[in-house]
């Protein structure tokens, strides 16, 4: 428990410094940019400084049933958050990269109150953020804001795949989420390619042409 005092503690006053000199801060993330099927998740937070959420960190050292209690929390404590699905025939027509941008924007564009300021993970600013901020790489493990957009565009998008699952359990999306394993592969070969699938990654791998 003490650890994720401190993680926390550390993340919120990276986060504390910046809301002093620019308002207020929102921290953006995404979830499931190389999976071969379902949406890219794209998530915004605007955090409340006086009602921290203990334990928020980088949804990647955070077990599952941990993500999920966090992301109840963020959502009842949070001063605003948005969550934004991309689905794959976006992806298709408008590559990773770009559909993860727009959704980015449109997360940051849904919040109420906008943020005067925007941390975004990774090293590539959405160009359709209308409001200053900057790049924070690896910023789930420094930003508390950027660390629970990880954890709600995560959790999203698990409980996506999990609903997809139940769909179409010869997939075995509840195991390997849509991720280009061998296993999936070899399930794609044997059953085909659904709506859920994202085209141009498929055609990559010869699976669609």
């Amino acid at each position: 428990m003490a650890s994720r005092k401190t993680d926390s503690t550390a993340l919120y006053a990276f986060d504390e410094e910046l809301r002093t000199q620019h308002g207020i801060l929102c921290g953006v993330d995404e979830a499931g940019r190389g999976p071969l099927c379902g949406p890219v998740c794209c998530a915004a937070v605007i955090l409340d400084p006086a009602n921290p959420v203990e334990g928020v960190n980088d949804s990647k050292k955070l077990s599952a049933k941990r993500r999920e209690e966090l992301y109840e929390e963020i959502t009842q404590k949070a001063l605003a958050w948005k969550v934004i699905f991309v689905p794959p025939e976006e992806i298709d027509e408008k590559n990773i990269l770009w559909a993860t941008m727009d959704g980015m924007a449109q997360a940051v564009a849904g919040l109420d109150p906008a943020p005067a300021y925007v941390l975004v993970d990774g090293n590539r600013y959405p160009p359709d953020v209308p409001q200053p901020g900057e790049t924070v790489v690896k910023g789930d493990a420094n930003s508390a804001s950027i660390a629970a957009a990880s954890i709600l565009a995560k959790v999203s998008r698990d409980r996506y795949m999990m609903e997809l699952d139940r769909q179409y359990p010869q997939y075995q999306l509840a195991k390997h989420k849509g991720y280009p394993t061998k296993l999936h592969y070899e399930l794609i070969a044997q059953y085909g390619i659904q709506p859920f699938y994202r085209r141009s990654f498929l055609k990559k791998q010869g699976y669609w042409h």
